[in-house]
């Protein structure tokens, strides 16, 4: 008897050291916002029955468990976008043509632009965008909870919960944009107006539908008392990148319209692109 609780003790000892020396892995991200299924169905329901009625009745519990299922009990840094085609399905609704707004480093002042989708509507004013916006989520391998300590950002794994939900919302809202598309730079961020990677140039932009886009109007935005970085010179690039995006024998051109404030409106059409950068306009942009 005595032997058995000698080996008893001696079990219960090495397991208690197994468990305190097992390996947490702690990340550089927020953790999971707290209330997270609170806020989620909340913002469903404000969406549906206040902010965007038009899209009709949403199963919000479902809506829930789809966002759940996309990412709990699973490796937060193997995460794909598939993994959340369920609950993109169940969130679709239509965008109005010609009311689709893309930008880049200027979110504020999108959202006061569109004006929780009255003028405009982004894809943080439609109902996948409102739910998510704002929000940190992640779980992880083989626990069924939400992990609030910390999550991976994207400098540390790029199939994170956050990055992968982002890309398919991103490419969602691109394919069933219509009509005339507009985009909203920053022309005072350094580095250009018009970053490479980003989600625009990467999920956006290439998605574009050309049967359904008549033209894309792009604004590039100084910051008040901010420096006039970036404002010509973002028409080749955009110029380049649209015509390899919406079609390959489709040459798109730029005209741009520099305020005295050094915005620039440029309103992108399917032309001959020699029509719009002759040597003269090149040498007044660049």
């Amino acid at each position: 008897m005595n032997n058995f609780h000698i080996l008893l003790g001696s079990f219960f000892f090495i397991s208690v050291v197994q468990l305190e020396e097992a390996p947490v892995r702690r990340w550089n991200g927020k953790g999971t916002t707290p209330n997270l299924q609170s806020i989620v169905l909340g913002r469903c329901y404000d969406y549906i029955e206040t902010v965007n009625p038009l899209v009709g009745k949403k199963n919000c519990s479902e809506i829930w468990e789809a966002f759940l299922k996309a990412f709990v009990g699973k490796d937060p840094c193997t995460l794909l976008p598939e993994h959340y085609e369920l609950f993109i399905n169940l969130t679709l609704h239509d965008i109005p043509a010609s009311k689709a707004l893309f930008w880049e480093n200027n979110k504020q002042l999108v959202h006061r632009y569109s004006d929780k989708t009255s003028r405009y509507m982004p894809l943080g004013d439609t109902l996948a965008g409102w739910i998510a916006d704002n929000l940190d989520w992640c779980g992880a391998l083989g626990n069924p909870g939400l992990e609030y300590s910390s999550c991976p950002t994207t400098a540390e794994c790029e199939n994170n919960p956050q990055e992968a939900f982002w890309r398919i919302a991103s490419v969602t809202y691109a394919k069933h944009s219509s009509g005339e598309i507009k985009i909203m730079l920053n022309g005072s961020t350094p580095g250009g107006a018009f970053p490479v990677p980003s989600f625009l140039a990467d999920y956006e932009i290439p998605n574009f539908q050309r049967g359904q886009v008549s033209n894309i109007s792009i604004l590039v935005m100084d910051e008040m008392d901010g420096p006039d970085i970036d404002s010509g010179k973002v028409l080749w690039i955009l110029a380049q990148n649209e015509a390899q995006s919406l079609s390959h024998s489709l040459i798109w051109g730029c005209s741009a319209n520099l305020s005295k404030q050094g915005s620039a409106f440029i309103n992108t059409k399917p032309y001959p692109l020699t029509k719009y950068f002759s040597d003269s306009a090149k040498a007044s942009y660049f």
